[in-house]
């Protein structure tokens, strides 16, 4: 237990109560910063700041031994050796309780046939891959996947897709900045997982592509 004795003015005070809020959320296990989720490669740093914008926190529970991008690829790799189609988990982000959303979904898909139409009219396309679109719960990025550890000659097409867990909210606050954010996770994952696979083709930039495009 901590005990803050107000004789140094409020600095001390405020340092006193964050180290109290610390101690209180590593207790109740929140003591992971975002870029060691998720296997401590799938979340770049802007990612991290990006959840922080999702979630309103900068600690997170830690994520489970099998809740990684590298188990992700192995199993769809495992999948991709005798069918084009297929879905899975690749990890859930668990803010603090308080939080205006209670976790984040991370999954991935793959189908054998390059994205076709219009995506759902929520989504606000972004060009990253084949296709990407962000709202304000949620965003995904697609590409296209050839080689690497996937068996074949053949191209897969991969998904992520990042969205909130929970009872759906309406937003309070910037509309954008959430799109912006829940895209460059998706996109952090995105990255990661083609570059776990070796995927050829991917067509991912570096760097997050947030203005609305095709």
């Amino acid at each position: 237990m901590f005990f803050c004795a107000a004789v140094a003015g409020p600095f001390v005070l405020t340092a006193c109560g964050a180290a109290s809020g610390a101690a209180d959320a590593a207790e109740a296990g929140i003591s992971v910063e975002a870029q060691r989720l998720c296997g401590g490669t799938a979340v770049s740093a802007k990612a991290g700041a990006a959840l922080e914008v999702i979630t309103g926190a900068a600690l997170f529970a830690a994520s489970g031994e099998k809740a990684t991008v590298q188990a992700a690829a192995r199993e769809l790799v495992r999948m991709g050796a005798s069918t084009a189609i297929g879905n899975g988990d690749i990890c859930r982000i668990h803010p603090p309780a308080g939080s205006s959303v209670e976790e984040v979904r991370v999954t991935w898909e793959m189908s054998a046939d390059e994205p076709q139409g219009a995506g759902a009219p929520r989504f606000t396309p972004l060009p990253m891959g084949e296709r990407a679109g962000a709202a304000t719960d949620g965003a995904y990025v697609a590409f296209a996947c050839t080689g690497g550890d996937l068996p074949g000659d053949s191209t897969r097409h991969l998904r992520v897709v990042v969205q909130k867990g929970g009872t759906p909210v309406v937003p309070d606050g910037d509309e954008r900045g959430l799109r912006e954010a829940y895209a460059t996770v998706a996109h952090s994952f995105a990255l990661a997982l083609a570059e776990e696979i070796g995927c050829r083709g991917a067509d991912l930039p570096a760097e997050p592509s947030l203005a609305p495009g095709r």
